[in-house]
């Protein structure tokens, strides 16, 4: 392959748009900044054989965990096209979901994308003897933000969030929770926690198997409104009038944690895994109501997170396409 900047497909989940939104920010600076040409798919039977039938029409293809990643490398393997594996999420976190008879097919069939893969990206540091056992080259890389976006926010979208939610009776504090709507995120914890915080309100958005719970919730309970999925850009309009963000996720790689910090937010975070990584920046709470109350008050007694704001704005997306373009041009 000759070309400089190659063309890309890219696989993906198939999530909503506003859900999982970093990999389309990353072809976003790779098309701005690198001036690569790609093309971000969701993964389905009707993308694949698409690929399949329009294999002129790109060089790379990049595979995002996981569906993404194994599609793509057996796209790959018909097509002849080079294949570059995405590993965002530990599989670790999809055996604690699924049962065994799903979960070990799954992961043999990743190690076999990993060893059939040019090169394989990877963000958790507890995968990385999984990747170096089956990839022939493999890449650390980091989930981002967009650090400005949410920092200093349009004033537009501050105004159009706050007209929104002027109909709401928020109290005087506010917490926010913003993503997937799935028993691994605690949701129906943080839920009980809000009648422990009388003081408080909780804005929740977001969308998944809980959405139906969440309108039952929000129709009962004066202090929680869920105002469902709402475009990703009007985001830092929401996290503007907040004053903590909750994650209740047991992982230290979170896009929520690092949009919440660079919003200038106070952060509530699960508890375990992500205690080395952001050490006394943010709050920490087991996913008990009564531990998520308490550190939703401490975290609203905290007077700075500037620490946590400096930390974050290294995880810049543009910084993080960078791993991203370099990959691609290696690949020969």
């Amino acid at each position: 392959m000759t070309q400089v900047n190659p063309k890309v497909r890219w696989f993906t989940p198939d999530k909503p748009d506003n859900i999982s939104v970093g990999r389309e920010r990353i072809a976003s600076h790779l098309r701005q900044n690198e001036g690569f040409n790609v093309d971000v798919v969701g993964t389905t039977l009707t993308t694949v054989r698409t690929a399949i039938r329009e294999r002129d029409r790109y060089d790379v293809i990049l595979g995002t965990t996981r569906a993404g990643a194994i599609a793509g490398t057996l796209i790959g393997r018909v097509t002849g096209k080079p294949v570059i594996v995405d590993h965002v999420d530990p599989i670790r976190q999809f055996r604690e979901n699924n049962p065994p008879f799903f979960s070990i097919p799954v992961r043999i069939a990743e190690n076999i994308s990993f060893a059939l893969a040019e090169l394989v990206l990877y963000v958790y540091e507890e995968e990385y003897d999984r990747v170096s056992r089956y990839a022939s080259q493999h890449m650390k890389t980091e989930l981002g933000v967009d650090y400005r976006r949410f920092a200093s926010p349009n004033s537009e979208i501050i105004d159009s969030v706050q007209d929104q939610l002027s109909e709401y009776e928020l109290r005087e504090n506010v917490a926010i929770y913003v993503g997937g709507l799935e028993p691994i995120y605690h949701i129906r914890e943080l839920l009980m926690t809000m009648s422990n915080l009388p003081d408080w309100s909780l804005i929740v958005l977001g969308e998944g198997s809980l959405r139906e719970m969440l309108e039952e919730v929000d129709a009962d309970q004066e202090n929680i409104h869920y105002l469902g999925l709402v475009p990703h850009e009007t985001i830092p309009g929401y996290l503007n009038v907040a004053d903590v963000g909750v994650s209740l996720v047991d992982d230290p790689h979170t896009l929520k944690i690092l949009e919440y910090g660079a919003a200038g937010l106070s952060v509530v975070q699960a508890s375990g895994l992500a205690e080395e990584r952001f050490r006394e920046r943010v709050e920490y709470a087991d996913p008990d109501p009564r531990s998520i109350a308490g550190a939703i008050e401490r975290a609203g007694e905290r007077e700075s997170v500037e620490q946590l704001q400096l930390f974050i704005s290294e995880f810049d997306w543009k910084r993080i396409a960078e791993d991203y373009a370099d990959a691609l041009k290696s690949i020969k």
